[in-house]
């Protein structure tokens, strides 16, 4: 039990002394990665402080059987690792609307839904205006079409500005 109790407070207070580094106030990019089925993402990070921000994505698919496209909104929190390295965490959620063109029987032909989601990341900010970043992103989604749990790897390139 003691060690427990050393462990849990060793790490409450790495993470209270943890040093944040400057984050960029804006940077613009892509996120590359399933998406859940919504193709590669254009991407918008705006800082609001030291370690903070926000996030936001739209992602859209269009081909002979559908056209989809999803908004996604996540407030994160950074912390510094070392140097450039980073890792971060955040909530958010966002709105979608998926449209078939062919129709399948006993699917509506069309839905908007809405989904929250987490994010939990690592980035590496270079010291030229290139942040790459590598994050998990697991979706709650509400509706018809998009109502279940789903998970999203991405790879992001972001230039920062």
């Amino acid at each position: 039990m003691k060690k427990v109790l050393l462990t849990v407070l060793f790490f409450a207070g790495f993470l209270l002394t943890a040093e944040a580094q400057q984050i960029a106030d804006n940077a613009i990019g892509i996120r590359i990665g399933d998406n859940n089925g919504f193709g590669t993402e254009i991407n918008y990070q705006r800082g609001l402080g030291d370690n903070n921000r926000l996030e936001f994505g739209l992602g859209w698919t269009s081909n002979r059987n559908l056209n989809a496209f999803k908004l996604t909104g996540l407030y994160q929190w950074v912390w510094n690792i070392d140097g450039g390295f980073n890792w971060y965490a955040g909530v958010g959620g966002g709105v979608g609307s998926i449209d078939f063109d062919r129709d399948f029987p006993g699917n509506p032909d069309n839905e908007t839904f809405v989904f929250a989601a987490g994010t939990v990341g690592i980035e590496y900010n270079f010291d030229i205006p290139l942040l790459i970043s590598l994050d998990f992103r697991p979706e709650i989604g509400f509706g018809d079409y998009r109502d279940d749990l789903d998970f999203d790897i991405g790879l992001g390139l972001r230039y920062q500005f």
